[in-house]
């Protein structure tokens, strides 16, 4: 089929058989994901110490402790805008903010220890969250209130720092270096439920779960965008954890909305932790990269993951795959289902070789022979080719209805890694352009109304087992 090009009429309906009843119903592992407990201790405490200048931070975290030495229970807030540094809910406690409750982040970058964590793919010292829930069991952050990153002082320095390293030729790193302030984060933990909260101007990632198992992300309203526009201010990043629920989650962010992640490349690779049964469902992604992105941090492999029941407005992919060439990891066994997306650049977008200026580490000449930090040695490391080759199988969508469509399907392997086993079905969809597919084995298309200006156009080179009729 090499270099073949399939054409279609204005309105397309493509009819295949494949795989009829993959949204017949819900897989039955979704009904053991998300927290399984909460917080059941007695004890109460409200914390009432406000000032415009004088961070609480040593109060929240009295009372925190208080009630946690306590057996658990809750912490309350009285009514008002409270500045906070980095803060850690342990085990059995909810961290309640309430309505008319703001948490704002000091723009104090001391404020936020660093603590041995992992960001984007590398394990490394970065600094601490706003709210931290590290090594914890049952415990929540819950409320109708807002916790305001603050976060322009940081977009502004990662701006000033990424011009100065492109220059270096020092791309792949910058993210590294500069160290921002994620508003929230659940790390090594089991059971933690986040609820109904209002997040804004996020430093860098706004909710990092990451070597979690059961934990419910819900309610929750993201709004990164305000005032600016932050670099990598993600929604909700679930990374290398395990039986996960997102719902009802509304995300405005200047990166991907929802994001699965799993290492980054040798370092990736050596933890090898998947990130595995994840249910999204009743979700709206406003700007933002994608409503659900699988990598570019694939190397621990990225599976089960289903997305239901959800909105991509203004949205520059409803699901997007990505990775590079040196992160391995196997992307598999992914569903989307009822999805309304508006004004998206592409339904499906698959990438191997993902933003090569940021994926592949090289070291300029002139810093050879130099001493490194630890972080620059770690990314520098080499992956084998037949270990940082990533694989992209077993992906289905369904249901899908788009308006304002870039383009429907953007999907791209490798000679040395084809993508295998794709589907689209049950779908309608007015767009400026079919899209390409390459490197794909047993890609189908059925049952999908496409309406284009001038007819559609699928470009198609080297596939095995494209079954496309128009």
């Amino acid at each position: 089929m090499l270099g073949k090009t399939f054409m279609a009429m204005a309105i397309v309906v493509v009819s295949m058989s494949f795989h009829d009843n993959i949204s017949a119903q819900l897989p039955d592992w979704v009904k053991t994901v998300g927290a399984q407990a909460k917080p059941a201790g007695k004890h109460q405490v409200t914390v009432a110490f406000r000032n415009d200048t004088i961070p609480a931070t040593q109060q929240i975290q009295a009372a925190i402790d208080e009630c946690a030495a306590q057996g658990g229970g809750r912490v309350d807030f009285a009514s008002g805008v409270y500045l906070t540094g980095a803060v850690f809910v342990k085990s059995n406690v909810e961290l309640h903010i309430g309505k008319g409750v703001t948490l704002k982040a000091v723009n104090n970058e001391a404020a936020f220890p660093e603590i041995p964590t992992r960001v984007a793919g590398v394990e490394m010292v970065w600094p601490s969250a706003i709210i931290n829930v590290i090594d914890a069991e049952n415990a929540s952050v819950t409320g109708e209130g807002t916790i305001d990153g603050d976060g322009q002082y940081l977009w502004r320095k990662y701006f000033e720092m990424s011009r100065d390293y492109v220059r270096r030729g020092l791309r792949w790193i910058v993210d590294y270096d500069c160290k921002r302030v994620r508003s929230l984060l659940v790390s090594g933990s089991k059971n933690i439920t986040i609820d109904g909260l209002t997040f804004q101007k996020s430093g860098f990632w706004t909710v990092q779960v990451l070597y979690s198992s059961y934990c419910t992300v819900s309610n929750v309203t993201i709004r990164n965008n305000i005032g600016g526009r932050g670099p990598s201010t993600d929604g909700i990043d679930i990374d290398s954890s395990h039986h996960i629920l997102v719902e009802g989650c509304d995300i405005d962010c200047n990166d991907d909305n929802i994001c699965l992640k799993a290492g980054r490349d040798a370092d990736g690779l050596r933890v090898n932790r998947p990130t595995e049964y994840v249910f999204i469902r009743n979700c709206t992604a406003r700007r933002g990269e994608g409503l659900m992105t699988c990598g570019s941090e694939t190397s621990g492999g990225i599976r089960y993951i289903y997305c239901a029941d959800s909105r991509s407005l203004g949205t520059r992919t409803a699901l997007r795959i990505k990775s590079a060439m040196t992160r391995g990891g196997v992307v598999e066994h992914i569903y989307m289902d009822n999805v309304t997306a508006d004004s998206t650049r592409f339904i499906l977008s698959c990438e191997m070789n993902w933003n090569p200026s940021y994926s592949y580490s090289t070291l300029p000449k002139e810093y050879e022979g130099q001493e490194l930090p630890a972080h620059w040695n770690v990314m520098l490391q080499q992956v084998p080719p037949e270990q940082g080759t990533p694989h992209f199988r077993n992906v289905y969508l369904s249901n899908i209805k788009g308006t304002h469509t870039g383009t429907l399907v953007s999907c791209v392997g490798s000679e040395q890694s084809v993508v295998q086993n794709v589907e689209l079905k049950n779908m309608d969809i007015q767009a400026d352009k079919a899209g390409v597919v390459r490197y794909t084995e047993n890609f189908v298309i059925k049952n999908v109304k496409l309406q284009t200006p001038d007819g559609s156009q699928i470009e198609e080179r080297n596939n095995t087992g494209l079954n496309i009729s128009w």
